[in-house]
């Protein structure tokens, strides 16, 4: 079918007021012409959301830790699925509400430039590569193999240079220098439209470089349409055409920010400002012809999706409810979420060996919460395992007695406003002094972290202040670990951002930074702690000693953040993470396309290990970058053959047009199981491998 041929002929029997009722994420119905009415707010960041029951995977930074792109991409093939399955079964009720629809506002692809930011955990971290390939993965499983065929609509959001203060979302001015927009905050988004062919772009409430974002000749005429020919829909991000004229203070009035917003290009307005568009075209600022054009891309989308002049695909229409959360959906969600976890510490302690205990404790207050799973945009599981629920199950096949002490509230000094501080401690004391090891779960969840008005914390609005453990449970973790007297203590981090767990560092046994892990998270945590499953995740950002070592959070200069232009000494780098086996790496070969190098499983346990590529080039501002990932899997002993391919823009750069322009070598690439830094080598004892090209 000609889409764009349909659209207009659709477009030519509509009143200006009809174009304007499909310019809002509710879309009016149109009976005479055909047209159902359909809600474009929809939410999928890990997992059909807000929609009721979905399987619930780990929160998107978690699943950043696997550095498996191909394992993502399955994951959103089970997301759009079951995006399906909801959304005939709704539509067979008559149900066209918002979340209940095709058209998914994911994947968040913004840079997590700085550790507190609330909304961090919805991003694939701090780098632009691992972001890229990430963000690629997503898109092209939801969407599916068919581009005229979509199994469902993705998102790229929120364009562009976001990422906090979310205080201050609404009125703020990114300011960045040409080389970080292109270079840091830019590339993902790229690949996003020339990769995966993304099918709509949301722009960010913030300005960037002074212009609103879903408003911006830059942003949006020149490069997103322009200069990388984009060609789906521009859906602004949630009210965010009114702060033009509210905050920004840029318009004069609600019908100049339409008109703005409309004339650069942002077809879809989540919110009802748009409402006003027949009178911006009465009053002459904006023509008919510019809100044809956004209704012609609007309706080329539901076309695709056969929801509009087009029939649906078969396999699509046919997909069975009982795929919602089903017993093979989480099976693959159990693949994904034994293999986040990061294991940041171990003396020798882990894994525990439940056959040689009588009794454990399990403490903190996120040991037996299902908050702490979730994570935001989150779905309803039918089922839920908590660390203490994961605890307990592998502790009966032992007959090992589990205690559960919560020890204090998440990020309050006491339990009842009637209690003395710290009233819980006590109850934590008596379980670790009568235990044989210990686990304490600690961290955040997404009441306390997250976006503005979606959390209830006594912060910034979702962001974090400062990098410590809220509340008292440094207090509770430091008094534990005292009175655990020689025991095993293993710290369980349950949170969707860098903590400066310095303190745990240098005095418990293990540490694991378990992000929010999912519905079935506390399974594969304790299974990691029991050695069932061996740990392979790596951090998808920085875990820094302190907000001392960070500069402004309101700056958008990249000079001194993340990996690539940090000059500190991380607690923790990017591209960390500890395993049960140790392995090896030789044969190194390597040109500017492709990397070859031999990895060989030197312990006694089966596990997981992702071999990553960076590069330094002569003269660049950046200490290095990575530039090619992957995952192999070895039995003691193997020995396996890996080839990496090492992405274009490598050895390049944008200048200030975007135009990539190759950096004169030669260039050092580094091959190893993190980054090229002294922390890393520190961490591990082993340098990586390194070859000129």
């Amino acid at each position: 079918m000609d889409f764009k041929k349909k659209a207009r002929e659709l477009i030519s029997q509509m009143t200006l007021e009809e174009k304007v009722s499909q310019m809002l994420h509710r879309a009016a119905a149109i009976e005479r012409l055909g047209i159902p009415s359909y809600n474009w707010w929809n939410e999928a960041l890990h997992g059909v959301a807000r929609a009721g029951t979905a399987t619930m995977f780990p929160q998107a930074i978690a699943m950043a830790a696997t550095f498996d792109p191909t394992l993502l991409k399955k994951i959103a093939g089970v997301i759009a699925t079951e995006g399906r399955a909801k959304y005939h079964a709704y539509q067979s009720e008559g149900d066209y509400d918002i979340y209940k629809g095709l058209t998914f506002w994911s994947p968040n692809i913004n840079i997590f430039r700085d550790p507190r930011w609330g909304r961090g955990h919805e991003t694939y971290g701090e780098d632009p590569f691992l972001t890229s390939r990430m963000g690629v993965a997503f898109i092209t499983g939801l969407q599916g193999d068919d581009p005229n065929s979509l199994k469902a609509a993705a998102c790229a959001k929120h364009y562009a240079v976001h990422s906090g203060p979310e205080s201050e979302r609404h009125s703020f001015d990114a300011i960045c220098s040409k080389y970080d927009l292109w270079n840091t905050y830019l590339p993902h988004f790229e690949a996003a439209v020339k990769e995966a062919k993304v099918e709509a772009v949301m722009g960010a409430y913030n300005r960037t470089l002074g212009e609103p974002c879903c408003g911006s000749q830059l942003l949006i005429g020149d490069i997103l349409r322009g200069k990388w020919g984009f060609e789906g829909h521009f859906v602004s991000d949630c009210w965010a055409v009114e702060d033009f004229h509210k905050y920004h203070l840029i318009t004069d009035s609600p019908v100049d920010s339409v008109a703005l917003a409309v004339r650069m290009g942002c077809d879809l307005c989540c919110g009802d400002v748009y409402s006003l568009t027949a009178v911006a075209v009465q009053e002459g600022k904006l023509t008919e012809e510019e809100v044809d054009r956004a209704v012609e891309r609007l309706f080329i989308a539901r076309m695709k999706l056969g929801l509009l002049g087009a029939k649906e695909n078969p396999e699509y229409v046919s997909i069975p409810y009982d795929v919602l959360d089903s017993e093979e959906h989480n099976e693959i969600n159990l693949e994904i979420t034994r293999r986040a976890p990061v294991l940041l510490k171990n003396d020798g302690a882990l894994p525990l060996d439940f056959a040689k205990l009588n009794s454990i404790a399990v403490i903190g207050p996120n040991a037996d919460s299902r908050r702490a799973l979730e994570g935001n945009y989150q779905g309803t599981a039918t089922r839920f395992v908590t660390v203490l629920e994961g605890v307990r199950k592998i502790a009966a096949e032992h007959d090992v007695k589990v205690r559960y002490a919560e020890g204090c509230h998440l990020y309050k000094n006491r339990m009842s406003n009637l209690s003395f501080e710290d009233n819980l401690v006590s109850e934590a004391l008596i379980a670790t002094k009568n235990s044989d090891a210990v686990i304490v779960c600690l961290g955040l969840d997404a009441d306390i972290e997250g976006e503005q008005g979606d959390t209830g914390n006594e912060y910034s609005s979702g962001d974090k202040n400062d990098l410590n453990l809220p509340g008292r449970q440094q207090y509770l973790l430091e008094k534990v670990t005292a009175a655990a007297a020689g025991k095993p203590v293993i710290l369980v981090v349950i949170s969707g951002s860098a903590l400066a767990v310095t303190w745990a560092d240098a005095h418990v046994n293990g540490i694991l930074q378990a992000f929010y892990p999912g519905a079935l998270g506390g399974q594969a945590i304790a299974e990691i702690i029991a050695g069932i499953v061996n740990p392979s995740g790596k951090l998808p950002l920085t875990f820094y000693k302190s907000t001392d070592e960070l500069p402004d959070f309101r700056s958008y200069d990249m000079t001194n953040r993340t990996y690539r232009y940090y000059t500190g000494e991380a607690l923790y780098p990017f591209g960390y993470g500890l395993s049960y086996t140790d392995f090896a790496l030789s044969n190194l070969s390597a040109d500017m396309k492709n990397v070859t190098v031999t990895v060989k499983n030197t312990g006694n346990r089966c596990g997981r290990q992702t071999v990553q590529v960076y590069v330094k080039s002569p003269g660049q501002k950046e200490n290095h970058a990575m530039c090619g990932v992957a995952s192999v899997c070895l039995e003691p002993g193997q020995a396996k053959e890996v080839n990496i391919d090492i992405i274009k823009s490598a050895f390049s750069r944008w200048d200030e047009n975007g135009d990539l322009y190759e950096v004169p070598g030669p260039h050092t690439l580094y091959v190893g199981f993190g980054q090229p830094d002294k922390r890393t080598t520190q961490l591990y004892g082993s340098e990586s491998l390194t070859m000129e090209v």
